[in-house]
C-alpha cells in the first residue's frame, strides 16, 4: 500500500507523530506526584527532564544528518523503535532516579531519530514555496499530541498507575511504527553532487547566516518552550498550595494541556503571519512578547493561581508564536543537498536549549533554597535573560526571509 499524493503522504507522517508523541508530556505531568514518591531534589527532576533533550541533542546531528545519504525512513524506523523501548522500559523497571534517567535518555535518542526526521521525509516531497506549510502541519501535529499528552498522562495514571501509562504510550508509539513501516513508500536521497563534501563536515551549514540565525533563535525558543512544559504542572501546582486554592476546575495538567494546544493553534497562525508581513518581524516581535510575560509572570504569577493560569497560557501561546517559522526559516534556508545536515544542526542547537531550559530551572530553585515566590521570579527571570541575548544575536544577523514571503 502507498500514498497516492504528497497530501497523503504528510498525513500518514503526521498521524505517526501523533502516536509517537503521545507519551512525550507524561514525566511533566506527573513529575509533582513522582518527585515525592521518589524523595527527588528539584535538580534531580530538572536531570530526569533534560536528559531527554540532552540525549537528541548529541544524537541528531548523527541521525538527522544521514538523511542525506540514506532512505530517512530506515533512521526514522530506527528512531520510533528505540522510542517504544524507552517507554516501555520505564514502565517496567523505573524505581527512582538512576533508572528513570537512564530510560528517559533512551526515548530522547529516539525522538531524535523521529522528529526532524518526519520533517525530512516531507521536505523531501515539496516544493519549496509550499515547505512552509508542510512544516507547519508537521509541527501542529506534534503540538496538539504534545499537549494532549499532559491531559492523558494525568489520566491514565489516576485510573491504572504510572507505570500503565508509560506502558499504553509504548504502545502507540509501536502503532507508529507498523503504521510507516507499511504504508510509507521508500524513497533514495538525491544523488551525491561533485564538491558535496564529507557527510559529517557541517562548515558549509554554519557558514549559511541565514539559516543559522534561525537555528540560534530556535536554541533559546526550546529552552523557554520546555522550561515552560517541564515545570508548568509544579509551577501551578506551588501557586495552588501557597495561595491555598483548592478548586478543581482547572488541573495544573490541564491547564499546561490548554496552554500546548493554544500554543499550536498560535504556532500556525505565526507562519502565516510570517508570510503575511515578513519572517523576521514576526520572529523579532514574539521573542520581545515572551521577554515581557516572562518577566510579568516571575513578579506576579504566585499571588493567585488564576493570575498564573491566565499569564501562563497567554506565556505558552507566545512562546508558541515563532516555532513554525524559525523552523521553516531555517528548512527554507538550506542547500538542498544539505538540508538533512542544516536540520540536523537546527536540531541539535535547539535540543540543546532543550536540554538547558529545564536543568536551569531546578538549579535556580534549589541556589534560591527551594519553591518560593522569589525562586520562581529567578527562575523566569533567568529564561528571559536567555531571550534577550538570542533576540540580540537575531537582529545582528538579519536572516533572508522565504519565498512566497512578505520582503523576500
Amino acid at each position: 500500500m502507498k500514498p497516492s499524493s504528497p497530501a497523503r503522504l504528510v498525513a500518514i507522517v503526521c498521524a505517526a507523530q501523533v502516536f509517537v508523541q503521545l507519551g512525550a508530556g507524561f514525566w511533566p505531568a506527573l513529575l509533582p506526584d513522582m518527585m515525592k514518591l521518589w524523595s527527588l531534589n528539584n535538580s534531580e527532576a530538572g536531570w530526569i527532564t533534560a536528559i531527554f533533550f540532552g540525549t537528541y541533542m548529541l544524537s541528531v546531528p548523527v541521525l538527522v544528518t544521514l538523511t542525506d545519504r540514506i532512505d530517512a525512513k530506515r533512521v526514522y524506523m530506527f528512531g520510533v523503535g528505540l522510542t517504544v523501548i524507552g517507554h516501555a522500559g520505564f514502565a517496567l523497571i523505573a524505581d527512582g532516579f538512576w533508572t528513570a534517567l537512564i530510560t528517559r535518555a533512551l526515548t530522547g535518542i529516539g525522538w531524535a531519530g523521529t522528529y526532524m526526521t518526519g520533517l525530512k521525509l516531507l521536505a523531501d516531497q515539496v516544493d519549496a514555496k509550499m515547505m512552509s506549510r508542510a512544516v507547519t502541519g508537521h509541527a501542529a501535529s506534534i503540538g496538539i499530541s504534545g499537549a494532549l499528552s499532559f491531559l492523558l498522562g494525568d489520566i491514565l495514571a489516576h485510573q491504572f498507575g504510572w507505570r500503565w501509562a508509560f506502558a499504553i504510550s509504548a504502545i502507540t508509539a509501536a502503532i507508529a511504527w507498523l503504521t510507516v513501516t507499511l504504508v510509507v513508500p521508500p524513497r533514495q536521497p538525491p544523488p551525491r553532487v561533485a564538491g558535496q563534501g564529507a557527510l559529517f563536515d557541517f562548515r558549509p551549514v554554519l557558514r549559511n547566516r541565514s539559516a543559522l540565525a534561525y537555528s540560534i533563535v530556535y536554541c533559546v525558543h526550546t529552552l523557554e518552550m520546555n522550561a515552560l512544559r517541564g515545570w508548568g504542572v509544579a509551577f501551578l501546582a506551588f501557586v495552588a498550595t501557597h495561595t491555598g486554592f483548592s478548586g478543581s476546575l482547572l488541573s495544573p495538567a490541564l491547564v499546561v494541556t490548554a496552554l500546548a494546544l493554544f500554543g499550536t493553534l498560535t504556532s500556525v497562525f505565526g507562519n502565516e503571519s510570517s508570510i503575511r508581513f515578513g519572517r523576521r518581524k514576526l520572529v523579532a516581535t514574539a521573542m520581545v512578547l515572551s521577554i515581557v510575560v516572562a518577566v510579568g509572570l516571575g513578579i506576579v504569577g504566585t499571588t493567585s493561581y488564576w493570575l498564573a493560569v491566565a499569564l501562563l497560557i497567554v506565556y505558552g501561546m507566545v512562546v508558541w508564536l515563532d516555532s513554525s517559522s524559525l523552523t521553516a526559516g531555517a528548512a527554507g534556508n538550506a542547500e538542498p543537498a544539505r538540508r538533512g545536515a542544516t536540520l540536523a544542526v537546527h536540531s541539535t542547537l535547539g535540543y540543546a536549549g532543550g536540554f538547558v531550559g529545564p536543568l536551569a530551572v531546578g538549579l535556580t530553585l534549589d541556589l534560591a533554597g527551594g519553591m518560593s515566590p522569589v525562586a520562581w521570579g529567578l527562575a523566569f527571570g533567568v529564561v528571559a535573560a536567555f531571550m534577550l541575548g538570542g533576540l540580540a544575536i537575531f537582529l545582528a544577523i538579519r536572516p533572508r526571509e522565504l519565498a512566497g514571503d512578505r520582503g523576500s
